[in-house]
């Protein structure tokens, strides 16, 4: 949600100035927008242990709803508004991709070149991939690698962009090449840090001078690094043990261009609102609209789609958007969730109605709950209650997973001998795609340390055998069982799961010393 995509399979306030703003009195506004919305979303705050969301709808140019609810921090009276600025996560995709088609509209570039004509140390563990591989694979995912594939060894690690890319080439690709869509941040990091070498000009700069100061997006941030220092911020919450807990700031600017931006429903409505007119703002052509096509024009095939209700033909990845019908409209989509965050922007082209969702913290389906929520109303689908049919779902996975949790808890309070003395485990480990890792005995306690992540680890409880119940410091990476394997009395490797919010993949790190 990780740039990743999320971490799930997912006051009553009338419109007033004071907490938003009603335009648009002349077009039809559904009821559940007009006479719904607050109730349904205050609700959704409570229900999901939401601390603070932001909405905006987009409908024939103009702003029907632009509003904050609840707090930018937990335990606080500090109000969300228009203007406050969340993590987007992986909604910076379409940013990336469309920095990248208005470069092929210069002629500075080809979406069709060769990655290696622009970074000639790019590799891929398939060397026919890796010199094959145009620009235009990297931004629709389909370089063959599994969704999230390496993201454990990247996400908020201490590696920089050129080590990322560096790495990619340990990476043992889970499908041929573009034979399947594998959601690859590493890869638009890649598509991204191709800008530099075409303009003279970073990423971030690019953005910043050709997007968002012309659209007015004057408070969007490129970069993580300087969204804890942004004076109108959301706090990044989680929900840990059944807890609402706040947690650090996500800092992944060694992914950039696939997760990084930081923006407000305010900014982010002039971007839908000049994607949704073609590029043009007022009389000036901002975006080429050739580049916008090239963003929605179909390359990788995710499947039939469908939505729980109602039926879809298509679901498609273009550049940086995903693509599927629904109700006979063509949708432009993308989620983002990044620790702490999950946002979804939605438009709907040939209704000229664009939705945004932001909430600050990463473990909820509001935001996509309510953006079907509000499509329905403007297509004239019945009311469905998408937030309570998904929070259902999702309390039913979190009892499932607290008895799997429970389980292992109780299993280390037994205080299991392992089957070999501490000092077999500790030592020097290696994993060919994530480095270096230690287990170290500290404190009184058996430690697993992981060189890229400095300020993280796993604290590891003997399951007796060679099992050990690992917990993470960063709750984001949450809890498992990390199993030893053993070889004549001695530790050979261990094997490593991460939560699937990072990565699906395990990870075998052998023991050198």
């Amino acid at each position: 949600m990780n740039s990743h995509l999320n971490k799930l399979p997912l006051l009553l306030v009338s419109f007033s100035i004071a907490f938003g703003r009603l335009y648009a009195q002349n077009d039809t506004v559904p009821h559940f927008v007009k006479d719904s919305l607050d109730t349904y979303t205050e609700k959704a705050l409570v229900n999901w242990q939401i601390p603070g969301v932001a909405v905006c709808i987009i409908k024939n140019g103009k702003i029907v709803v632009m509003k904050g609810y609840g707090v930018k921090e937990l335990g606080t009276n500090d109000k969300v508004d228009e203007n406050t600025l969340f993590m987007i996560g992986s909604n910076t995709k379409a940013f990336t991709a469309t920095a990248l088609a208005m470069l092929d509209n210069e002629k500075k570039l080809s979406l069709d070149d060769k990655v290696t004509k622009w970074i000639p140390q790019f590799k891929l563990d398939n060397k026919a991939a890796g010199e094959q591989a145009i620009i235009r694979d990297l931004l629709c995912h389909r370089i063959g690698f599994r969704t999230f594939q390496g993201d454990f060894t990247y996400w908020t690690s201490d590696l920089s962009r050129k080590q990322v890319i560096e790495k990619m080439s340990h990476i043992k690709a889970e499908y041929p090449f573009r034979t399947k869509w594998g959601y690859t941040n590493a890869a638009f990091l890649t598509a991204g840090e191709i800008i530099p070498r075409a303009t003279g000009i970073s990423w971030e700069d690019f953005l910043k001078e050709k997007i968002f100061l012309l659209l007015g997006m004057n408070n969007t941030l490129a970069l993580s690094k300087d969204f804890p220092n942004a004076p109108n911020k959301c706090t990044p919450h989680t929900i840990a043990d059944g807890k609402l807990i706040k947690i650090p700031f996500c800092l992944i600017d060694n992914l950039a261009p696939a997760g990084s931006i930081g923006c407000s429903v305010n900014d982010m409505s002039k971007w839908v609102m000049a994607l949704l007119n073609n590029g043009r703002v007022d009389d000036k052509q901002i975006i080429p609209g050739a580049a916008i096509d090239q963003t929605r024009t179909p390359n990788s095939i995710l499947g039939n789609g469908g939505t729980l209700y109602n039926h879809g033909h298509f679901a498609l990845y273009g550049l940086g958007w995903f693509l599927e019908e629904y109700g006979g409209k063509k949708i432009v989509s993308h989620t983002g969730g990044v620790n702490g965050f999950v946002t979804s922007v939605t438009l709907l082209p040939e209704e000229k109605l664009g939705i945004i969702v932001f909430t600050n913290t990463d473990q909820n389906a509001f935001y996509e709950a309510l953006k079907w929520e509000i499509l329905d109303a403007y297509l004239g689908f019945p009311y469905r209650n998408y937030s309570k049919v998904y929070l259902n779902f999702q309390q039913m996975q979190n009892r499932a997973l607290e008895q799997k949790e429970q389980k292992m808890k109780d299993s280390a309070a037994l205080h299991l001998k392992p089957a070999l003395p501490i000092t077999a485990y500790t030592g020097k480990y290696y994993n060919n795609v994530y480095g270096n890792m230690n287990v170290v005995w500290e404190s009184g306690e058996l430690k697993m340390k992981f060189s890229h992540h400095p300020k993280m680890y796993a604290k590891l409880e003997s399951l007796g055998g060679n099992r050990f119940y690992a917990i993470f410091t960063d709750p984001e990476f949450s809890k498992a069982i990390f199993p030893f394997a053993v070889k004549d009395g001695k530790v050979k490797s261990v094997t490593v799961k991460v939560a699937d919010f990072i990565e699906f993949n395990p990870y075998e790190f052998s023991k050198t010393q």
